[in-house]
């Protein structure tokens, strides 16, 4: 064998290992577009660990935090559609973002390729606990009978608009506060800095149980079994249609590959049905809900048009 057949054989073997190594041959990047101790931090570095045991590959979370997780997301799209990036995905980054900003430096509905859903958690409406009110419904009179008094904390698109819902359907002159990042709301909320904070139980239900804040309500239809004695919001004030959760999906570049968004979806699904990851969150009423991209596919059509309602009925104006 002449040196340069021998060369061209080494190259296409070199070449033919390369292409054959299967999916993942290095470390995944997943990216959490919210600060670190948010639920979505928390949820998300725990599906990354057990998905790792399933792909053989370690998944190495970072915070990405900034504009209700835009940066996050956009950081996501603009990655190489290779399956070594992937996005802890929301509410915010892949439904309300759309409504919420202007003009996106991605296109929402296209840039991404759904890979699955994980699942969701309610919302608690909590107080400083030296806000002269017990009830939900006293809250709502005190920001009826003061306008702007109350100050109201946000850090993400479903504690901003949980909020300005509220006060839509009811009334309520509030004066909202934005923040950074929900742990740095909740700081200023046990401190006095603000008076209200909507935020998921991730966040909030900790500091409930502490004692540290005073819960008035959840933001979902039913009463959650990690803190029963609390009402829903339609319970405390005899409403029917107030309702609003978080949730959490993942996602990747558009354009990734079916079998490596076969691979992760399958690693997703069996974290979500894993028993300790379960156990794990159950206490902040977490719901899994495994499914295929395709049905993460659907449902973000819907939770997109959802939120764009939401938002306009809580007359939200896009920054």
């Amino acid at each position: 064998m002449t040196f340069k057949s021998l060369l061209l054989a080494t190259l296409v073997s070199i070449s033919c290992a390369a292409f054959g190594q299967a999916y993942p041959n290095k470390p995944i990047k997943a990216i959490v577009p919210f600060a670190a101790g948010s639920s979505t931090d928390q949820i998300g570095r725990a599906f990354a660990a057990k998905m790792s045991e399933t792909l053989g590959q370690t998944i190495v979370v970072e915070n990405r935090a900034g504009v209700n997780g835009m940066l996050g997301a956009d950081a996501v799209a603009k990655s190489p559609a290779d399956g070594y990036t992937i996005l802890i995905g929301t509410n915010s980054t892949n439904a309300a973002l759309k409504s919420l900003m202007k003009k996106l430096p991605y296109d929402q509905d296209t840039a991404f390729a759904p890979l699955g859903y994980m699942g969701s958690v309610p919302l608690i409406v909590a107080v400083n606990n030296d806000v002269p009110v017990k009830t939900l419904k006293e809250l709502i009179a005190l920001g009826k009978t003061k306008p702007g008094l109350l100050t109201v904390a946000s850090a993400s698109t479903s504690q901003l608009v949980s909020s300005e819902m509220l006060a839509g359907m009811t009334g309520m002159d509030v004066t909202s506060v934005p923040y950074k990042s929900g742990p740095a709301a909740m700081t200023d909320l046990i401190g006095g800095q603000v008076m209200m904070f909507t935020a998921d139980f991730g966040v909030m239900l900790p500091q409930v149980k502490a004692g540290k804040v005073r819960g008035l309500a959840v933001t979902s239809t039913k009463r959650s079994a990690a803190i029963a004695e609390l009402p829903t919001v339609n319970e405390a004030l005899g409403l029917k249609d107030y309702e609003l959760i978080a949730y959490f999906a993942m996602f990747a570049p558009a354009g990734t590959p079916p079998d490596i968004i076969a691979k992760l979806n399958q690693a997703i699904n069996a974290a979500a049905q894993s028993k300790d990851l379960q156990e794990k969150f159950a206490s902040i009423g977490f719901a899994v809900e495994p499914g295929t991209p395709e049905a993460l596919a659907q449902r973000s059509k819907l939770e997109t048009a959802k939120w764009a309602k939401a938002i306009a009925a809580a007359k939200i104006e896009p920054q």
